[in-house]
């Protein structure tokens, strides 16, 4: 296996092929932009996303047909809003021996539908349990940056993760393969929800002791959620949850968080998604998790009120008082009802 794909050349789909191109393989980076591709394959550069110098072996293209032209595998990275209608594209243009791996974080609000399941909806000639998802803790600038970085890969299908695995796998990006696809999705996904917390809290000038605080309960809300769904609860416990969780919440590299900082400062929500001029997942999340809790009649308090920030208008402050003077109960409840799950 030596060419690949990575569909969307943003900050993730960048940093994923220096490691792709650092383990040997020849990465075709799709854009949508011709000038975006131009430049990249001019400069070996892509200042919008990402300050590094991008290896030779990457080359940028902007003809979707021929970025995917015999290659082995699929590296599906675009925004949740731009899966649709790529994987629509892509019919009728896979080969047999094409493995299809997403590296997206996020759920479709009104359809709830994750991404690996937007994607079998889309393709009609891949099957749901051939797909690939890669998640866990990765800012990409640290990627890129060859910092030490451990991810998960999970699919149905376990040989389809094996080979994912050895595709990713280097002295500086460990991967690691799960079968519950289902929890290793939702927890790419909800996390950033929160993180949209921790930045509204920091932006309001608390300190780590609300953070801590907001962290704990929000991985508490994302296992509830999940495991209602029927993902493993021990799942959230991992890199795609609590890892993936605490550097969403605690790094300026975090689009989440800036964006829910920036909240909390004072800002609105329009203006926020302007100044950042990148996808924030976690807006788009929040609506999706917050229909999911009314489906599912799970308790998501964090969630309702940062939907109540993000498009009901109400005051961070408000929230935040509204979440310290919720009715009293005890702690272990929530351990004890994810543990009862996980013996059902």
């Amino acid at each position: 296996m030596s060419e690949i794909a990575v569909l969307g050349a943003g900050s993730w789909g960048t940093a994923l092929s220096i490691v792709l191109a650092d383990n040997g393989y020849d990465v075709r980076l799709w854009t949508h932009r011709q000038e975006q591709a131009e430049i990249i394959n001019r400069t070996h550069k892509n200042e919008k996303y990402l300050n590094v110098t991008i290896p030779e072996q990457i080359t940028a293209y902007y003809e979707l047909d021929k970025a995917v032209k015999d290659v082995n595998a699929i590296i599906i990275v675009v925004p949740t809003k731009a899966i649709r209608e790529v994987c629509q594209q892509l019919n009728n243009k896979l080969t047999n021996k094409m493995i299809i791996i997403h590296a997206t974080k996020g759920i479709e609000p009104v359809s709830l539908k994750r991404v690996s399941e937007m994607i079998s909806e889309e393709m009609t000639d891949y099957a749901y349990e051939d797909i690939v998802v890669l998640s866990g803790p990765s800012h990409a600038e640290e990627v890129a940056l060859r910092h030490p970085t451990t991810v998960t890969v999970s699919s149905i299908n376990l040989d389809n993760a094996k080979i994912a695995q050895d595709l990713f796998s280097s002295d500086t990006f460990r991967v690691y393969t799960s079968p519950d696809i289902l929890g290793i999705e939702l927890g790419g996904a909800l996390k950033n929800i929160i993180a949209l917390g921790a930045g509204i809290s920091d932006g309001l000038g608390y300190g780590d002791n609300a953070k801590a605080a907001l962290i704990t309960r929000g991985l508490a809300e994302i296992a509830r959620l999940g495991t209602s769904l029927g993902a493993n609860p021990l799942s959230f416990l991992g890199l795609s949850g609590v890892g993936d969780l605490i550097v969403t919440c605690t790094s300026v590299h975090s689009r989440n968080w800036r964006a829910g900082n920036l909240l909390g400062k004072g800002k609105k929500l329009d203006d926020v998604l302007e100044e950042m001029g990148m996808v924030v997942e976690g807006v788009r999340t929040v609506q999706a998790a917050y229909q999911f809790a009314i489906e599912q009649d799970v308790e998501m308090p964090i969630t309702t009120g940062i939907h109540q920030i993000l498009f009901e208008g109400k005051n961070p402050r408000e929230v935040v008082d509204q979440l310290m003077n919720r009715d009293k109960r005890e702690e272990m409840d929530d351990i004890a009802s994810l543990l009862n799950e996980r013996h059902s």
